[in-house]
């Protein structure tokens, strides 16, 4: 009889936690991170007390609820790096990952760091941008990409794509796939192409902010 009651209470508890993370995948997604616990708590149909025993944090439950999208994130990168046509791998990742960001508003904000101490998040955003700057380094090199393109130019990208969130929901997909395709024309190496104004460096700028502890 004790071992059931104790199993039990563990299905009842891996129940709730599997309500709080899809009520806070589909609130984040819809309002982004700014979205009250206690609402998520609401819509999963369980109190407060409930949700921070399973996540003590917010940061905790944002880095849980964006675990697939960043497994998406880093298969994006890994079969374009496997690509033996740097410019082809290039191209599927600004592709693959503005859709991705499209389809999911706070994701897009975790990982652009409105939400900085989300840390598996920062980590992996880190880990993909040093991979993409490997794979620039070998587009530069087949001739294909501008060689003044920079991997904080991937940021840019991801904060302007951000905007077609404002688009009603059942054009976002498209009007994100359109822009991907401006902005790989963009970056082609073209002898018509004028220089660039000096590089950002979003990236170092976001290290900053978070080691400060402020969000951006």
């Amino acid at each position: 009889m004790t071992r059931n009651f104790s199993h039990s209470l563990r299905s009842d508890a891996r129940d709730n936690r599997d309500r709080l993370l899809e009520a806070a995948r589909e609130l984040f997604s819809k309002e982004g991170l700014t979205i009250p616990t206690r609402e998520i708590a609401r819509r999963a149909g369980v109190g407060p007390a409930t949700l921070y025993r399973h996540f003590p944090t917010k940061e905790s439950l944002v880095t849980a609820a964006f675990a697939d999208q960043l497994h998406a994130c880093q298969d994006i990168i890994d079969r374009a790096t496997a690509d033996p046509d740097s410019w082809h791998g290039l191209c599927r990742v600004i592709e693959e990952i503005c859709e991705l960001h499209a389809r999911d508003r706070g994701f897009t904000e975790a990982f652009l760091s409105v939400y900085p101490r989300a840390m598996t998040v920062t980590t992996s955003r880190a880990r993909i941008l040093r991979a993409i700057a490997d794979l620039a380094v070998r587009a530069k090199e087949s001739g294909n990409l501008r060689p003044d393109f920079e991997p904080d130019d991937l940021i840019i990208l991801l904060l302007a794509n951000k905007g077609i969130q404002m688009v009603p929901a059942t054009a976002q997909v498209a009007a994100s796939r359109r822009f991907a395709a401006f902005v790989i024309q963009a970056i082609t190496n073209c002898p018509h192409n004028r220089p660039l104004p000096p590089t950002v460096y979003l990236a170092r700028a976001f290290a900053e902010s978070e080691s400060d502890g402020r969000t951006c």
